[in-house]
């Protein structure tokens, strides 16, 4: 079974399904009427109705993991957005000829032997992924009107010049600031006494629990399955029996039977990798990890493949166990989070005064002298100049104009700098440079979304769409 489950993986069919669901983001977003009705409707589009039936197969077409409840509402989405583009389609009367089609899929290389189009391969990716021709054809016909129906919207554009120089300005434009570095500001209100930790600690208890997994697992060597090191075709046909097994709700203990294998390794560890006591076990990848907090009661066993490793990992339990005060790294962590939480508020305070006009450069300039911080000249060549300070701070300087006072950081709150833009010096690109295609390039890929968001609430005025959200419901539950 994991056989062709990875070829189709790679394959051109994979890569159609992937598109349908991608291109209908580009137009539609979530959000409708309520409505009643057919228990069977799950959406209206003007007086077309579509069922429960056409939705869940058009999930399990396009899905390509296990659906959650919670993903639903984006499949119906992308549904309504692959309807919406096929109307679309037919309103403009767009078509694809037979021989155009034909065209298309003699040029994928998939179907391709010694760069000629093979008739034998063809009919070898049919079998393998289980698809008509007919059915496979009418896919790629669909896929290929939607890119027409792109190129239509947004074919032909070419940016004037001034656009460019737009485009080019806003990366490459010269900036002189002024900063100082809050971290300096807030040294004092930092400094927390180990009273202030561990009333934090108690007032905030439940944010320090931790969920632990409690898992058995087995790695599948070929050594342990067919007697040797080889991963050859036996080693294979015995991983996707045990995947059926596994399918088919057998546990560890019966597979480890059927097979006479040896006992596995039992575990409890975090997210991090680490066991109760703050240790991290070595012998477990980040991967396999991420695969064990990924299982859940109702499906505790399953299959895992890595770089040329096999495992069967098996829940046992999840514990949420309180943290300990006691514990260093909890202190630590407890402290980092009281600090956050006393920038959060000291900085919020600086950008309420900064919003409400009550923080001017006098301001800027007395709480440097009060607080006997420095103030930092820098000049910036362009966006992308990270020499000083880092790229993502750099890039929420650029988002604000000339004798503009404000507060930059990073995510998590270790960076925060106070910022004054003294200096904006604007530069444009001549046309004959090596650059100005790029920046050409640029200036059409903004002009282009610009066009699709148009688009976007040019089709949301134009078919009128209700949702049944009692289908959908049924829908979600079916999921679940």
């Amino acid at each position: 079974m994991l056989g062709p489950l990875r070829k189709f993986s790679r394959s051109i069919y994979a890569k159609i399904f992937l598109g349908i669901i991608v291109i209908p983001f580009v137009f539609w977003g979530m959000g409708s009427s309520f409505i009643g009705g057919s228990k069977n409707v799950v959406v209206v589009i003007d007086k077309e109705k579509y069922s429960i039936q056409q939705l869940s197969n058009f999930i399990n077409r396009t899905a390509v993991k296990k659906v959650e409840a919670n993903e639903i509402e984006g499949f119906l989405s992308a549904f309504i957005g692959e309807k919406l583009i096929e109307k679309e389609v037919e309103h403009l009367g767009i078509k694809l000829s037979d021989n155009s089609l034909s065209k298309l899929i003699r040029h994928q290389k998939d179907f391709k032997r010694e760069n000629k189009f093979s008739r034998t391969e063809y009919e070898k990716f049919l079998l393998e992924n289980n698809i008509t021709a007919i059915n496979f054809e009418s896919i790629l016909s669909k896929q290929e009107k939607k890119k027409q129906l792109l190129d239509l919207i947004s074919g032909g554009i070419s940016p004037p010049k001034f656009l460019v120089n737009i485009s080019y300005d806003r990366i490459n434009q010269k900036r002189t600031i002024e900063l100082i570095n809050l971290n300096d500001v807030f040294k004092e209100q930092l400094n927390f006494s180990k009273d202030q930790i561990r009333t934090y600690f108690e007032n905030n208890k439940d944010k320090y629990t931790e969920i632990y997994k409690s898992a058995k697992l087995l790695e599948l060597s070929p050594k342990k399955l067919v007697g040797n090191d080889e991963f050859n075709d036996l080693f294979f046909q015995k991983i996707d029996q045990i995947d059926d097994l596994i399918i088919r709700e057998k546990n560890l203990n019966y597979i480890i039977q059927k097979f006479n294998l040896e006992k596995p390794n039992s575990v409890t560890i975090n997210k991090l990798g680490k066991d109760i006591n703050s240790t991290t076990n070595k012998n477990i990848s980040k991967d396999l990890i991420e695969k064990l907090f990924d299982i859940d009661d109702i499906e505790p066993t399953i299959l895992v493949e890595g770089k040329n490793k096999y495992f069967i990992v098996e829940l046992i339990k999840t514990e949420n166990i309180q943290k300990n005060i006691e514990d260093e790294s909890i202190k630590k962590e407890v402290s980092q989070d009281l600090e956050k939480k006393t920038k959060r508020k000291l900085i919020t305070e600086i950008i309420d005064k900064i919003n409400k006009n009550n923080f001017s450069k006098y301001d800027f300039n007395k709480l440097s002298k009060d607080e006997n911080v420095n103030i930092e000249k820098i000049n910036l060549k362009k966006q992308n100049d990270d020499e000083i300070l880092k790229k993502g701070i750099v890039n929420q300087i650029y988002a604000y104009s000339e004798n503009k006072i404000i507060v930059v950081n990073d995510l998590n709150l270790s960076e925060n700098f106070l910022i004054y833009i003294d200096k904006i010096e604007n530069v444009s690109i001549n046309k004959n440079s090596e650059d100005y295609q790029k920046y050409l390039d640029l200036s059409r890929i903004r002009i282009v979304n610009e066009l699709y968001n148009t688009y976007d609430n040019y089709i949301k005025k134009r078919y009128k769409i209700d949702i049944n959200y009692q289908a959908l419901n049924t829908v979600k539950n079916y999921f679940n």
